[in-house]
């Protein structure tokens, strides 16, 4: 009998580790071997650059970065998200060891006289304390499988949490050089309003003093007026983007309703950075968070897989107890009072009607499902990459022909003003080129925060910073 109980315990733990299921294989991708040559990116320097956000040189921006990272709510979001996939992984990891409880019960009853054949009831006591272990088998590797899926699903949720602070840096970077350019073309319109209306002023004394004829005074005022509504348009614009960077960076509603303040500062004071190091398109697959986070979700949908066609077979249980029972109290504990069991068991499906292999077809989808989702995304980035590889050249480009445009203009503006004070000239030649200094100011402040904007997109498309590209969980605490 011992025999037969010693290998009905020892089969299962012998066939352990015939795990089903199928394994992770790598998405095989076409990747080019490197960027269009017209569109390479110079520099060989990769020391520190994970806080990539540092190369614009704006103490300003690095504190609006680092409130953004500890109070933005989408970043607590992701953290807690993070925080229940670890705690799922601690789950399943525990799943795989036996189950210990405890039980104590004490009743106290009376039996039927009438069904004693001596007759009369007896009242008596029952007192028991037992320790119960159960413990499931893994024959079929479906309890590793759920553990290794979760262990998948958590690096999917840290990758998942980068993707969404690279996300955030970009978006405070975007946003808080939009302000900057927003501010500076609102004291470009309101110098030029002040300058309009001394010319007004000028030109109403000339016209009263008959040295000039009505149409150039009207022309003036007209100019003065159209200078005038840009101001409200502008200070509006202002406003909404100190709103936007407040929600970005996690500024509570009080705050948010409140003057906001963020610093002295200006759009002059953002250095434009030379150079980024060259990353190479196979580096894109490490360097992304977004791509890991997809590939992850690979391998916890295939690891699915395995746990529901384990369901489709027996599963195995052992089952053991220790304990004591007693009429009186007092006996427990004692030889006589001592009370074990040890058993095992299988439970396997018959007839289920399809659950199981539906079941398994489901999982199969979602794993094709997540396969498709990392082309989806690696499709994405490459584009994103190209894209912003292309901008950020012609950006760079154009910011040095306006600067050189705006520097012409602003020499032709005192040419014109001297001629005119001078009397070689009319007003109408004034108007014109004061007119086309502040198109061309107001195009170099766009064009300036364009260039800052394609750095900051480029970056982000590259991943961020030029670290190691391993997942790193947050500490406790740190979104």
């Amino acid at each position: 009998m011992r025999r037969i109980l010693f290998a009905t315990l020892m089969f299962p733990l012998l066939l352990a580790g015939c795990a089903v299921g199928p394994a992770y294989e790598e998405p095989q991708v076409d990747l080019p071997e490197e960027w269009p040559d017209e569109v390479l990116l110079t520099g060989e320097e990769r020391a520190d650059w994970s806080n990539w956000w540092h190369r614009f040189d704006d103490p300003v921006l690095n504190r609006l970065v680092e409130r953004a990272l500890d109070d933005n709510l989408n970043m607590q979001l992701q953290y807690q998200r993070l925080q229940e996939a670890r705690a799922r992984l601690g789950l399943a990891d525990a799943q795989q060891m036996p189950t210990v409880e405890g039980q104590a019960d004490a009743a106290r009853g009376r039996e039927s006289g009438a069904a004693n054949p001596l007759g009369g009831g007896t009242t008596s006591n029952m007192f028991s304390v037992t320790g119960l272990l159960s413990y499931e088998v893994d024959l079929w590797g479906k309890l590793e499988s759920q553990s290794d899926a979760a262990e998948a699903a958590l690096q999917e949720s840290v990758f998942t949490h980068d993707s969404v602070r690279l996300s955030t840096v970009a978006d405070v970077v975007a946003t808080y050089t939009e302000l900057r350019a927003a501010q500076r073309s609102l004291a470009i319109t309101e110098r030029t309003l002040e300058t309009r209306e001394e010319t007004v002023r000028i030109e109403r004394a000339r016209y009263e003093g008959g040295d000039t004829n009505e149409l150039t005074l009207r022309q003036a005022v007209s100019e003065l007026e159209a200078t005038r509504a840009l101001v409200p348009q502008q200070r509006q614009r202002v406003a909404q983007l100190k709103t936007a960077l407040g929600v970005l960076v996690g500024m509570t509603p009080r705050e948010l309703t409140s003057e906001l303040d963020f610093g002295e500062g200006s759009l002059s004071d953002i250095t434009l950075p030379e150079e980024v190091p060259e990353v190479l398109p196979s580096d894109l697959l490490e360097r992304r968070p977004d791509i890991r986070a997809a590939e992850a979700a690979i391998i916890a949908a295939t690891e699915e897989v395995g746990v529901a066609q384990a369901q489709r077979l027996p599963s195995f249980n052992l089952r053991g107890s220790f304990g004591s029972a007693a009429i009186e109290s007092d006996d427990l504990f004692t030889g006589p009072a001592e009370t074990w069991e040890i058993g095992a068991s299988v439970l396997g499906p018959i007839f289920d009607f399809g659950r199981n292999k539906a079941r398994v077809e489901a999982a199969q989808s979602l794993r094709d499902q997540a396969e498709t989702q990392y082309r989806v995304t690696l499709q994405q980035a490459f584009r994103e990459v190209r894209d912003a590889l292309a901008v950020y050249e012609a950006t760079d480009e154009r910011v040095s022909r306006l600067r050189d445009q705006v520097e012409a203009l602003e020499k032709t503006l005192e040419l014109a003003e001297l001629r005119y004070e001078e009397g070689l000239t009319d007003f109408l030649t004034v108007q014109d080129t004061q007119r086309v200094l502040l198109d061309a100011e107001l195009t170099l402040t766009n064009a300036i925060r364009d260039r800052l904007n394609a750095t900051a997109t480029l970056f982000k498309a590259m991943g961020g910073g030029w670290a190691d590209g391993k997942a790193v969980e947050p500490e406790s605490g740190d979104s």
